[in-house]
């Protein structure tokens, strides 16, 4: 059984090789598709796997694992190592491969109260956003989790949050959930942790962590934030943090859920991807 997955996984790494041509499951199209577009190429992908459950009905078997996925993309004249880390389901009926699916919290919703807009008193709190900072930890913490901090099922915001921490943002608004931004003593603000609510948090932040909307995503920089619609119906569920910029200027971004690290920033090549999803551009306010 191992071997079998052991070679699925080597056919699967080779169908995302772009030169092999546009071939296999919707997942590998769309990574092949999402870089034609950008006139970047896969030339190596290799996929490790390790199983992490089991479970045996009669003749059939369902084995749970995580794929850690490695592209080296060549975009022009550079060379990259995007990664990302999928849960799996193999399923085995008699002994053999019959299926293999992606197991997918991308794009669940977390519904959370709105979220109350802070009194300004006329004081700011001042701070010094280091996007080097930020960034750093976006690259130590990308596929693991931080015991300093709470874990999610959906945990790209609280990710994200950690991450404009590390940089230097200021916590406001505690013990309040819906005002602010902030983690403490075992609980957390629903901008911390809901994407939704973190969009909302960016748009309006009078105290503390201030942001600046942009019109499009060439005008990001390293440590700064996007937020997905992925179905364009107005409620937001995912983030991500810019953690560098392509040939072209454009982001390449870390995450959580599915564990993301210099991933293009438009997600096209995701599951979760719909022709109407909406995205919100961040600039984090360096200094205040």
């Amino acid at each position: 059984m191992k071997k079998q997955l052991r070679n699925w996984l080597d056919e699967r790494a080779r169908s995302f090789v772009s030169e092999r041509g546009v071939r296999g499951d919707e997942e590998t199209v769309r990574k092949q598709q999402l870089c034609q577009r950008r006139g970047a190429e896969i030339v190596r992908c290799t996929i490790r796997g390790q199983i992490v459950g089991r479970q045996t009905v009669e003749r059939e078997i369902k084995v749970v694992y995580i794929a850690h996925h490695q592209f080296l993309i060549k975009h022009g004249a550079t060379l990259y190592m995007e990664e990302q880390v999928e849960e799996r389901c193999a399923r085995f009926f008699g002994g053999e491969l019959v299926d293999d699916q992606r197991i997918s919290r991308m794009g669940e919703y977390v519904e959370a109260p709105r979220v109350e807009r802070e009194r300004w008193t006329g004081e700011r709190l001042s701070y010094q956003y280091d996007r080097a900072q930020a960034v750093r930890y976006a690259d130590t913490w990308w596929n693991r989790h931080n015991p300093a901090f709470p874990s999610f099922p959906v945990d790209c915001t609280n990710f994200v949050s950690q991450c404009l921490y590390a940089g230097g943002a200021p916590m406001t608004g505690y013990p309040n959930r819906a005002r602010g931004w902030w983690c403490q003593n075992g609980s957390w603000s629903y901008s911390w942790a809901v994407a939704h609510s973190l969009r909302w948090y960016l748009s309006g932040s009078r105290i503390g962590l201030q942001a600046v909307e942009v019109p499009e995503p060439e005008q990001l920089m390293a440590g700064d934030v996007i937020c997905y619609d992925f179905q364009g119906d107005g409620r937001f569920d995912h983030s991500t943090i810019v953690v560098a910029k392509d040939q072209d200027g454009m982001p390449l971004v870390n995450a959580h859920t599915t564990n993301s690290r210099m991933r293009y920033w438009s997600y096209e090549d995701s599951s979760a991807y719909t022709p109407n999803i909406r995205y919100k551009f961040f600039h984090i306010i360096d200094r205040k």
